[in-house]
């Protein structure tokens, strides 16, 4: 053991609680080994504390200051202690404003890309309406012009207006019961057919059918009357049967379909 160090044996050792060969051996190390000895006194030293260290008893003023606490305590074993209120945690509060500020930026986000639309919608409107104001006065110039297939170009440019105003009607209404071009007449005869719901207009196919000469006009204004069941047009159609210069098959077609106005 000469160069081994015998630490784990001194508690040991000073128990006495080794056999006769390793006590031996153990003595015969801490006659000749210095790390030994020094552990071997500081073990003693730290044994003599814990013996010295004897379990104070406590004086009867600290035995009756505990005995009166422990009773304390048992009298409020059985007492519901009401609990302070948590402190509710405050996330869902900010998660809301969260959330909040997230749909005012989304809402306003939107307002804008709304009322840029709407302006977006409205430029486009204005200029459909500037576009239709110019194509109508194109179309009324031309209906004007001396030029019979100027006028026919003018009355035909009836396909761009969905809903005419009364200015288009009335110039339509023109060309077919004053213009001296048969097929300019019968041009705007058949613009007009398309609004044939209007009291204007079928006002202007009763008059027409009074003062038209042209056979082709003739047969196409009493078929749009009978289809539209104009009661109105029934006296008219009886004057062109009473008329001499009524073309017999004029007469003919008035006779078959004057009874289906009803």
């Amino acid at each position: 053991m000469k160069n081994n160090h015998i630490s784990d044996l001194i508690p040991a050792y000073l128990d006495g609680i080794l056999d006769e060969n390793t006590l031996k051996k153990v003595e015969e190390h801490l006659s000749q080994c210095p790390n030994c000895q020094k552990e071997l006194e500081e073990m003693k030293t730290l044994f003599k504390a814990f013996d010295d260290d004897v379990p104070r008893v406590p004086t009867d003023r600290l035995r009756n200051k505990f005995e009166e606490a422990l009773h304390a305590e048992k009298e409020n074993l059985g007492k519901v202690v009401p609990l302070a209120p948590k402190k509710k945690s405050n996330w869902a509060t900010n998660l809301l404003k969260v959330a909040a500020s997230i749909a005012l930026l989304v809402a306003s986000f939107q307002m804008g890309s709304l009322f840029q639309q709407k302006k977006v919608d409205g430029d486009i409107t204005a200029l459909k309406d500037e576009t239709l104001q110019m194509k109508q006065t194109a179309m009324l110039s031309l209906m004007e012009n001396q030029s019979a297939s100027k006028r026919i170009q003018g009355v035909n440019y009836i396909e761009e207006f969905e809903h005419p105003d009364e200015a288009i009607i009335q110039a339509l209404a023109n060309r077919l019961l004053h213009d001296e071009n048969d097929n300019v007449r019968l041009t705007a005869f058949e613009a007009l057919s398309k609004f044939s719901a209007s009291d204007t207009v079928k006002s202007v196919f009763i008059k027409a059918l009074g003062k038209e000469k042209n056979p082709s006009i003739q047969i196409g204004i009493i078929e749009m009357l009978v289809q539209i069941q104009e009661k109105k047009a029934i006296a008219p159609m009886k004057k062109l049967l009473e008329q001499e210069d009524t073309q017999p098959f004029i007469k003919e077609q008035i006779k078959a379909v004057l009874p289906k106005i009803t």
